[in-house]
């Protein structure tokens, strides 16, 4: 059996460049940024006022005058003004460029205006305050955004301002989700005594959906020629397959032997691990027999294969740790990794690496990892109870004491 570290550095071995494509950049929240963002120009652009008020110069205040003539108003948004005589003032709004021969700006609430005369009702003021300076955030050519990040909201103000309609972002795998079994029926069906709804598709759909991620889903029950026709279409047309199900030692679970068929390479089959222990992972080449591409809508040259066992908790966490892992490498992101202090002893006796789920909480800013009593792999309601995973790893150790760190794989 291969242990989850070996499994783990062979997916990553086997990772895809899927390409750049260029997008909206209001459709790119989510996406992974493939350019860099730099200033188009100074940030702010010009003297920018920072309070609805009076403009004056500083010296004239300095030197103890108190009231000003009232020349004009800048709003913003309008060209420059440049105030005629020092001993004047003009009121200004938030947003608007100072005027020439203006630098300092006293808000409205610290001045009385009466009959065109704006009079200051404060003892003291600072040169230059209320100004929001040019180029003080950054400079044209500073670099704003860089590549390999996922585009927030935060990130889109930035792109706008520096008016970048479109954008290049990673290309983003295309992915068929299989379920197989002929135990399983629809959402909308209400199933017999021994039949259950599909569930699995649906939740693969929705954790690739948290990383944007489209997919498409179909069912193939337990016939070994339909399976086969099914699986060779589907390698042909998707960057990746990922299957719920058949990979056990089942009478019924036909897909290892139909993905030897196919010629897809068996990296490995079966990992040291609570739960998910029959994950087979592999990767086939995009030639067909005349040696032909067939693979040219795909922009690859490659499928690659994620067989998870069917219990719904195998094949969640199954997707977090691998898939994940996998798609972040594949798109150049770094993936966050954080750890957790377990808050009771637990007991696991089988030598395996131990995906245990918790329920997460902070205690004195430290991030604590409470075990939830599940009923195996197949308590599919359990997920709601839990937050996440702790990894313990494969040891002859059976004991683990409240306190011991472990990574953590968070879904909540």
């Amino acid at each position: 059996m291969t242990i989850v570290q070996e499994a783990k550095n062979i997916i990553l071995q086997n990772t895809l460049d899927f390409g750049i494509e260029q997008i909206p950049f209001m459709e790119s929240v989510g996406r992974v940024l493939k350019e860099t963002i730099v200033a188009d120009r100074d940030f702010p652009p010009f003297n920018r006022v920072a309070m609805d008020g009076i403009a004056i110069n500083y010296i004239r205040f300095k030197n103890g005058q108190q009231s000003f003539n009232i020349e004009g108003i800048q709003p913003a948004g309008s060209k420059q003004l440049s105030m005629q005589s020092s001993e004047n003032c003009i009121e200004v709004m938030t947003g608007a460029v100072l005027p020439n021969n203006c630098d300092t700006v006293i808000r409205y609430e610290d001045v009385t205006i009466k009959n065109g005369i704006a009079t200051i009702t404060v003892n003291s003021i600072n040169d230059k305050q209320n100004i929001h300076t040019k180029g003080k955030d950054k400079q044209q050519g500073d670099l704003l955004i860089k590549e390999n990040i996922v585009i927030s909201p935060a990130e889109i103000g930035v792109i706008a301002t520096v008016g970048k309609s479109t954008i290049k972002v990673a290309k983003q795998p295309k992915v068929m989700i299989v379920s197989t079994g002929d135990e399983l029926v629809d959402v909308n069906e209400i199933p017999l005594d021994f039949q259950i709804r599909r569930s699995n598709v649906y939740t693969l759909v929705s954790l690739l959906g948290k990383l944007n991620i489209p997919s498409e889903t179909a069912h193939i029950t337990d016939n070994k020629t339909v399976l086969k026709e099914k699986i060779a279409s589907y390698l042909q047309e998707y960057d990746v397959l990922l299957f719920s199900g058949a990979v056990s030692k089942g009478k019924f679970d036909f897909l290892p032997e139909v993905l030897a068929e196919l010629d897809v390479e068996k990296l490995f089959h079966k990992v040291a691990q609570r739960p998910g222990k029959p994950f087979w992972f592999g990767i086939s080449d995009a030639l067909n027999m005349s040696g032909q591409d067939v693979y040219q809508d795909k922009g690859n040259n490659k499928a690659i294969v994620f067989a998870f066992p069917g219990n719904p908790v195998s094949t969640f966490v199954n997707c977090l740790v691998y898939f994940y892992a996998w798609y972040y490498k594949s798109v150049n992101i770094k993936q966050h990794e954080e750890t957790a202090i377990l808050a009771s002893d637990i007991v696991f006796k089988p030598n395996l690496t131990y995906f245990l789920q918790v329920k997460l909480s902070y205690r004195f800013g430290h991030l604590t990892a409470t075990p939830i009593k599940g009923n195996g792999s197949g308590d599919l309601a359990s997920l709601v109870e839990a937050d996440g995973f702790i990894e313990i790893p494969k040891t002859e150790q059976i004991e683990f004491k409240s306190g011991a760190v472990f990574p953590v794989i968070r879904y909540k």
